[in-house]
């Protein structure tokens, strides 16, 4: 019985090892982290205060889990208190939380409580991820020289221009060498007659001066009257920006709405110029771009981060506050009317529902923003006549619709029918 009772006993012992034995490992495995959850995790809770090389708001954070270790003694469970409640662990007298609380300008930390142990491990795994490596430089781009190799072209051209001069020469020599030797062996050489000068038969000629004169008349002022009707029109207009904005990144790549710079347009007569302001909303985040963003910038020949940095001096960002010293962003205006024109952005993008594309073209292919349409009266007159009024889900237009569709028997009404054409809807 006794040998029975061991062989029992022995074997629950080794149950029980294998069970705390497989829970361990579960828990270091669950201690691992995801560093692809991580980063998702530190995108949508870290990024907007804290980057992994370079300090913002708060300090970087790359191997931060490591640093603390190594530097302060700090552990796991320190760095779970401080990301759920900083203000909790401040407040206990915490040497090293009032370290830091004080460093970055008594600035409070967003509590996380509901971020998980593995949350958390998933982030400080991301963390502790090595920097990518720089991209390697383009073949020439450090010397300053085109990556094909080859003759110049100046070359090919100098090298035939002396080939012609010499063929001219040639051939001046060979003339006089046939006239030498003409003249040796009693040769006459016959002389042309002389004509009488093109210039002077016309002259002669009246009937051909007064068409001739009639025609450069004529020519003269279409001319004349082309360039007049320019004056003002400034299509294709595409200034150089104190700061280089590229709406084709901002707009095209990543989405942006127009009216989220521009809200003014939603309901004022002006779309007005977007503050710096609505520029730090996303770049106090974001100081440099991707390497393969900076390399489509290189083909632009811009290149982003210093326009980012022009931005931060503009605004007076250190990276990690605003230091009180701005500056005033001379922007050049693209798109003007003359004063005697009036035009009501909010009756167009609210009311009528017309996208911005209508006016200003493929804005989100522009990598510098230009004028895209004339903006003449002929241009306005002509989409007046040939754009159907958005009448649908439309309140405002419900019973000036019902009543006008009567009137000129259409289901569907132009701004021209609906008065689009008075003289004292664009000139007051």
């Amino acid at each position: 019985m006794k040998q029975v009772i061991y062989r029992n006993l022995t074997s629950k012992i080794l149950s029980l090892g294998f069970i705390l034995l497989l829970t361990f490992s579960t828990s270091l495995t669950a201690q691992e982290g995801d560093p692809a959850n991580g980063k998702s995790l530190f995108n949508a809770n870290c990024a907007a205060c804290h980057k992994l090389d370079k300090p913002m708001t708060g300090p970087a954070l790359r191997n931060v889990e490591a640093r603390l270790a190594e530097e302060e003694g700090l552990d796991r469970e320190w760095l779970n208190a401080w990301i759920r409640n900083s203000s909790s662990l401040i407040k206990s007298g915490d040497a090293y939380a009032n370290k830091v609380y004080n460093e970055w300008n008594q600035t409070a930390m967003t509590a996380f409580p509901t971020l998980s142990d593995q949350d958390i491990s998933d982030i400080l795994a991301y963390t502790a991820e090595p920097p990518p490596p720089p991209p390697a430089p383009v073949a020439g781009e450090l010397s300053g020289q085109p990556a094909e190799q080859g003759v110049s072209n100046n070359l090919i051209l100098g090298a035939l221009a002396v080939l012609f001069a010499l063929l001219a020469m040639a051939l001046i020599l060979v003339k006089r060498t046939l006239n030498r030797f003409a003249e040796a062996k009693g040769i006459e050489i016959p002389v042309e007659e002389q004509r009488k000068p093109l210039w002077k038969a016309f002259i002669e000629n009246q009937f051909l001066v007064l068409v001739t004169a009639i025609f450069f008349l004529l020519a003269s002022g279409y001319f004349v009257y082309g360039y007049l009707m320019q004056v003002g029109v400034d299509q294709g207009y595409e200034p150089v920006q104190p700061i280089h904005y590229s709406h084709r990144i901002h707009a095209g790549d990543n989405g942006i709405d127009c009216k989220y710079c521009h809200s003014s347009a939603r309901v004022s007569k002006h779309s007005g110029i977007p503050s710096l302001n609505i520029c730090m909303n996303c770049h106090k985040a974001i100081s440099n771009v991707a390497p393969e963003t900076l390399a489509e910038g290189k083909e632009y020949g811009v290149d982003y981060d210093a326009e980012i940095q022009k931005l931060y001096d503009a605004v007076g960002w250190d990276g990690t506050g605003y230091t009180g010293e701005s500056k005033p962003v001379k922007w050049i205006r693209i798109h003007n009317l003359p004063d005697f024109a009036y035009f009501n952005h909010s009756q167009h993008v609210s009311v009528a529902g017309i996208e911005c594309q209508t006016c200003h073209g493929p804005v989100e292919e522009m990598e510098i923003m230009y004028q895209h349409a004339p903006l003449t009266m002929g241009w306005c007159i002509n989409c007046h006549r040939e754009t159907n009024v958005k009448v649908k889900d439309n309140d405002y237009y419900t019973k000036i619709h019902e009543e006008l569709s009567k009137k000129y028997g259409v289901d569907q009404l132009t701004a021209a029918q609906m008065g689009g054409l008075e003289c004292g809807k664009c000139h007051y």
